[in-house]
């Protein structure tokens, strides 16, 4: 199998290196393509080439796949996948675009050097190609699971957009605490702010751009801010509700114990 991957950066270097085959890196930057290549023994090839390949993957950042996939689908002799992060845009470009060969959309749910992890996958037009990709990614120790577009966009409203404000949220509107006054739920927090603020930049704001969810974070705050001590009550146990179900919330005295946090 040899595949075209378009787009050098640690995304598709790690597809590329996940894969058995032959592999060729497309970029803009043909310097990324060359050291991407490098990593996992493969090629580069144009970015404005007509050479074909097996499967073509689109590994650029979401808000420029539809126009990729315009850009290079013909390229692809058997199927089409992206890596972009976004599914319903990408498989509906691979759908006008590709209508006879695979289509795949896949979401690796972690940084490409936390891998192997989930990855979530719709096989909008399944094949022997596509099948294959997924067992070898599979046989690296990813857990591959099966969703739907609407399913996965929708809950990257929660997992990335609303989740990315409020951590960023919270590294812009706090200051460091001195040494001794940490919890457990603040050293919670600037753990991942640390994790966050290490990633790139451009990432964080496509997400933002591609999902809803960073309004209802906002609203929550701003709601939190106005609230006086009573509705600030009926609004933790709306949360303990929503995320402990029929469990009971502690007891107002734990609750309230800030010497004995409860993490």
């Amino acid at each position: 199998m040899d595949v075209l991957i378009v787009g050098a950066g640690s995304m598709g270097t790690w597809f590329g290196r996940a894969l058995e085959g032959d592999v060729a890196f497309a970029d803009l930057d043909r310097d990324a393509a060359a050291s991407a290549a490098e990593s996992v023994g493969g090629t580069v090839a144009d970015l404005e080439g007509d050479d074909r390949y097996d499967v073509v993957c689109l590994a650029v950042p979401m808000t420029y796949v539809s126009e990729a996939i315009d850009a290079h689908a013909d390229r692809a002799e058997r199927a089409l996948v992206d890596v972009s992060g976004i599914m319903d845009a990408p498989l509906q470009a691979m759908a006008k675009r590709a209508p006879d060969r695979e289509r795949v959309s896949l979401h690796p749910l972690f940084a490409p050097e936390r891998a192997p992890g989930s990855i979530a996958v719709v096989r909008d037009q399944p094949g022997p190609t596509t099948d294959a990709l997924l067992e070898t990614l599979e046989g690296r120790g990813n857990d591959v699971f099966e969703t739907t577009a609407a399913e996965h966009d929708e809950a990257m409203e929660t997992v990335q957009a609303a989740t990315h404000a409020a951590v960023l949220s919270f590294a812009l509107a706090a200051s460091p605490a001195p040494d001794g006054f940490e919890t457990p739920i603040y050293d919670g927090l600037t753990d991942l702010v640390e994790q966050v603020t290490e990633g790139t930049p451009r990432v964080y704001a496509d997400i933002q751009a591609s999902f809803d969810g960073a309004d209802a974070v906002a609203d929550a705050a701003a709601e939190l801010a106005g609230a006086d001590p009573a509705d600030i009550e009926s609004l933790y146990r709306e949360a303990a509700n929503r995320w402990h179900g029929d469990n009971e919330p502690e007891t107002e005295d734990a609750a309230t114990d800030t010497a004995g946090e409860s993490e």
